[in-house]
């Protein structure tokens, strides 16, 4: 089978005029960026009936993929071939994964999005947008203490940091050389709160206004300094007002597709944007949108966050797993991954059984889907169908990678009758518990630790937040694990985990908490996928895959 950049430069690419124009959208209403690429005015065609949303998850990820996007773009071509008319909704790639260790973001083999190496890398600018409004109000911090500090800001607690869209860890711990000399760090820009608030704004002036009471400083006397005390709000809306637009490219079968927003789920709240989502409800009978890595991160978080805030609730949740995973989980070794092993697999299966439980605690709407890798066998399969059979879970075997939406019919149209049931969607946890309780709550019904420690330090961190403890709590970890030791595999049940830090993003509406040894700044591996990546002088780019 070809590469993944081969099969996408081979498509055959419809003017997005025309992807546009068979979801209802006016041309007209098309910011271009050439001729596959565009932004959307978005405003007139919300106040419509919203579509079924499905989510896709999965189980724990590994080193080696587990193709959820892919999962999510071959099965919106699916709907589709079946005459159920589809919107897919997905967040945009970071350079930072794209030039470290992950490569692409734009699915894979013959169900991906295009044009690929477009989105992959600068795609319409967003990112750089996002990266360029935070760095403002670092510098304008900055600048206020050069020209006297007339809001009295303490140096030594300006809890705001600048950001880049790239991996270096040199820039975890820097310091800055001014008239006030003080230490500073970097975030990733997928981590940033200017990231989470985009993706949470429902539109320009809900962005303003929630860029405004971003929590920049504390004063010597500990007050609260906001970005709209600088006046910035204006600025910094100003720098978003295109970004702010959804963009829409469309799949290798000309189907359309909104990329918008890219926070991290390790870090962040890992969804795409809720304009581009609207958008899609509003335009289509079925919208399939993704969170980042696992159930225990982009998925609790798409539910208590995003759902919460933003008034919905999924029709169905697909939960991709493969059988790498599960003997990844199994800790078969990487030369052994692609041998049959049923053992192995059987061994692995409590991973996709706590990720079971996890969605029960929010849906019974769901399906367990595998994504079949052409080395994966008849016996190897069995052992997940017959568990899901036993336990009456629908289940379902899907090859979009290789045969492009016609290998996700089956699932499409499992996933369209579950569509049809009652919506059964609660949420984890009510607005009105404290920072501790919803803490406690995600890391026991979600990642199943049996007890969390807090130092002396955090609790304190904690009691100065009493005030927002009406927020969710986004909890940042290991992706690797439901723990937060990335070697801890499987289903761990009755550990203990470690509260490292905890900040408020006053503006994004909700309270980060870091467990373990995560990071905000990711760094480059020792061989990164940079050294794969190159072009010609006809503009041909290889290595992205």
């Amino acid at each position: 089978m070809e590469s993944d950049v081969v099969i996408a430069r081979k498509a055959n690419k419809k003017n997005i005029r025309e992807v546009a124009s068979k979801i209802g959208i006016n041309p007209d209403d098309l910011i271009l960026y050439g001729n596959y690429m565009a932004k959307v005015n978005y405003q007139k065609y919300l106040n419509k009936e919203r579509g079924k949303l499905i989510l896709v998850t999965s189980i724990n990820p590994t080193p080696y993929g587990e193709g959820k996007t892919t999962v999510s773009i071959g099965l919106g071509d699916a709907l589709n071939l079946i005459d159920c008319k589809t919107i897919i909704a997905l967040r945009e790639p970071s350079l930072g994964p794209v030039f470290g260790i992950k490569g692409g973001a734009t699915g894979g083999g013959y169900a991906q999005i295009v044009p690929m190496e477009d989105i992959n890398l600068h795609f319409t600018g967003d990112i750089h947008a996002i990266s360029s409004c935070n760095n403002l109000i670092s510098a304008t911090i900055d600048n206020h203490l050069y020209f006297g500090n007339e809001l009295n800001i303490d140096p030594n607690n300006i809890v705001f940091n600048r950001c880049m869209d790239m991996n270096d860890r040199a820039l975890r711990n820097i310091t800055i050389n001014s008239k006030v000399s003080r230490s500073e760090s970097f975030n990733i820009t997928a981590a940033s709160e200017i990231m989470s608030i985009f993706c949470l704004s429902k539109d320009l002036m809900d962005l303003k206004e929630k860029l405004g009471n971003i929590l920049l400083a504390y004063t010597y006397d500990g007050k609260e300094v906001l970005a709209k005390d600088l006046k910035l709000e204006g600025s910094l809306a100003t720098l978003l007002k295109d970004a702010i637009k959804p963009n829409l490219v469309q799949t290798l079968e000309n189907n359309p597709v909104l990329v918008h927003g890219g926070p991290f789920a390790n870090i962040a709240h890992g969804c795409n944007s809720i304009i581009a989502t609207n958008l899609a409800l509003a335009m289509a009978p079925y919208v399939v949108t993704e969170a980042g890595f696992g159930s225990d991160l982009g998925a609790e978080k798409f539910f208590d966050i995003k759902c919460r805030y933003n008034n919905i609730a999924p029709s169905c949740v697909v939960l991709v797993v493969t059988l790498k995973a599960l003997k990844y989980n199994a800790k078969v070794a990487k030369e052994d991954i692609l041998k049959e092993n049923v053992d192995k697999v059987k061994e692995g299966l409590p991973n996709l059984i706590a990720h079971i439980d996890n969605l029960k605690n929010f849906t019974n709407n769901f399906i367990v889907c595998l994504n079949k890798y052409e080395t994966d066998t008849i016996e190897e399969i069995n052992v997940i169908k017959n568990y899901c059979e036993t336990n009456n879970i629908p289940f379902e075997v899907e090859d979009s990678y290789v045969t492009g939406g016609k290998g996700s019919i089956n699932l499409a149209k499992k996933v369209v009758a579950i569509c049809s049931r009652p919506n059964d969607f609660k949420l984890l946890y009510p607005n009105d518990l404290s920072i501790i309780e919803k803490i406690n709550t995600i890391t026991s019904k979600v990642y199943h630790a049996k007890e969390v420690i807090y130092s002396e330090e955090i609790l304190s961190k904690i009691k100065k937040l009493k005030k927002y403890e009406n927020l969710p709590v986004c909890i940042a970890k290991t992706q690797y694990s439901l723990s937060d030791d990335p070697n801890n595999l499987g289903y761990p049940k009755d550990y203990k985990v470690t509260v490292k830090d905890i900040k408020l993003y006053r503006g994004a509406s909700f309270i980060t908490v870091l467990l373990g040894d995560i990071l905000t700044m990711p760094g480059l591996s020792k061989v990164p996928n940079l050294e794969k990546i190159d072009i010609n002088q006809d503009e041909e780019i290889t290595g992205l895959f």
